[in-house]
C-alpha cells in the first residue's frame, strides 16, 4: 500500500498487512504534525503526541524482539562452533592442534563479544 498522507480510505477487504500500514502512515502523520506544532509554539493536541509516543515504542518493541532473535542465533551458533573447537582439540595428538584450531577460536571470542553487545543494547 503506498504511503500517503491526510485521510485514507479504506477499501472493503483490507487486509491485516494493509491496516499495519495504515497504522504507519498515521503514526508518521501524527510525527509529522507535531514536529510542525512545536516549531510553531503551539501544543499539539494530546492525542497526536499519545500516538506519536506509541508509535515510537512500538517501533521500540519491534526492534528489541528482532534483536532477542540474533542474540538467540548467535548463541547457537557459539555453542556450536564451541562444539567443534573441543572436538579439533580432543582429535589432536601429542600437543599438535590443526591450523584450524586457532580460527575457530577467534571466532568464538569475536562471536562471543558481538552477543554481549547486544545483551547489553537490550537493556
Amino acid at each position: 500500500m503506498p504511503a500517503t498522507s491526510g485521510a485514507i480510505g479504506l477499501a472493503e477487504g483490507a487486509s491485516g498487512a494493509q491496516l499495519g500500514d495504515l497504522r504507519v502512515v498515521v503514526a508518521e502523520d501524527a510525527r509529522q504534525h507535531l514536529a510542525r506544532v512545536l516549531a510553531g509554539r503551539r501544543r499539539a493536541p494530546l492525542r497526536l503526541r499519545v500516538a506519536a509516543v506509541e508509535a515510537d515504542r512500538e517501533r521500540a518493541k519491534k526492534a528489541n524482539e528482532m534483536l532477542q532473535v540474533e542474540i538467540k542465533r548467535d548463541t547457537e551458533k557459539l555453542v556450536q562452533l564451541s562444539a567443534d573447537l573441543k572436538e579439533s582439540v580432543d582429535k589432536s595428538s601429542q600437543g599438535i592442534l590443526a591450523a584450524d584450531t586457532f580460527k575457530k577460536a577467534e571466532q568464538i571470542e569475536k562471536l562471543a563479544r558481538s552477543v554481549k553487545s547486544k545483551i547489553k543494547q537490550s537493556y
